[in-house]
C-alpha cells in the first residue's frame, strides 16, 4: 500500500526565494517508496509569493502541490492549522519556506515511524553531529530555557522543543485542537501531544542553516515571552 508524506509549508513574503525550498523538496527521494504531498499556505503575503508559487506549480506538475491562502494575515500558527487540516497523507511534517532546514533529512525523521517505534518525531538542532550555523548566543540560550521549561511541565526530555521539524502521524496531529495563531504553535503542540494517551515521541539530530535578521529571520524576543505564556497556559490550564 502506497504511503504519503504531507509537507506543510507556511509562507509569508517568501516570493523571491520560495522556489529554492520547493526545488529541495522536489529533489528528496523518500525511503520506503513514500510519495510527497506539498501543502503551501500563503498567509496574506504582501509581495509576489502567490505568483511565485503558482508559476512553480505550473512549471513542475510532477510535484503535487496544493495551494491555499489567507485573505488576512493571521500568523504562522494559523497557516499551519490550515495546512494540517488539509493534509491527506499518512504522515505530516512542518517545513519552513526559508532554507534553515534541509528536506534531505526528512528520512531521518521518517525512519523511527516506519520502523514501528514512533508516532511523533522531533528534529533536534542541538544533538548529533550534523552541521549547525553559529549565530546568536542569546537566541540559543532562549531556546534552551523554553525547552527546559516545557519539559518540566510535559515530563519529556526533549532537547529542542522550538524546532521547526516535527513529524506526526496524520491521525495524531489532526486529532488535536490547536489555537495559537502565531509563534505559540511550538509550545502548544508539544503540550498537547504529550497528553495523547500512549503517544511515542522520538527525537533525532538534524542540521541547521540559520538565517540572520538581515537575511529574513522573523522571530524575535516578543515571541519568546509569548512562548513562556503558552507553556504555562497549555500545561497548567488544560
Amino acid at each position: 500500500m502506497q504511503r504519503t508524506l504531507s509537507i506543510v509549508i507556511p509562507a509569508y513574503n517568501e516570493g523571491p526565494t520560495i522556489h529554492n525550498i520547493l526545488n529541495r523538496v522536489k529533489a528528496v527521494e523518500l525511503i520506503g517508496g513514500i510519495q510527497k504531498e506539498v501543502i503551501i499556505v500563503n498567509d496574506c503575503s504582501k509581495d509576489n509569493t502567490e505568483e511565485a508559487i503558482l508559476n512553480y506549480k505550473a512549471a513542475n506538475p510532477e510535484l503535487p502541490i496544493s495551494y491555499y491562502k489567507h485573505e488576512v494575515n493571521q500568523g504562522k500558527g494559523a497557516a499551519l492549522h490550515t495546512g494540517i487540516s488539509k493534509a491527506t497523507g499518512d504522515y505530516v511534517i512542518i517545513q519552513d519556506a526559508d532554507l534553515e532546514y534541509d528536506p534531505q533529512e526528512y528520512n531521518l525523521l521518517l525512519k523511527p515511524v516506519l520502523d514501528g517505534f514512533a508516532d511523533v518525531v522531533y528534529g533536534s538542532r542541538f544533538m548529533g553531529g550534523n552541521p549547525h550555523r553559529i549565530l546568536f548566543f542569546w537566541h540559543s540560550l532562549g531556546n534552551a530555557m523554553l525547552t527546559f521549561m516545557s519539559n518540566m511541565f510535559t515530563n519529556l526530555n526533549l532537547t529542542d522543543m522550538e524546532t521547526c521539524y516535527k513529524l506526526f502521524k496524520r491521525e495524531t496531529i489532526q486529532s488535536i485542537k490547536l489555537k495559537e495563531k502565531r509563534f505559540g504553535f511550538e509550545p502548544e503542540v508539544t503540550a498537547k501531544i504529550a497528553r495523547v494517551p500512549k503517544v511515542r515521541i522520538y527525537e533525532v539530530g538534524i542540521s541547521y542553516y540559520g538565517r540572520t535578521y538581515e537575511e529574513g529571520k522573523k522571530i524575535g524576543w516578543k515571541d519568546g515571552f509569548r512562548a513562556i505564556y503558552c507553556i504555562l497556559k497549555y500545561n497548567l490550564f488544560k
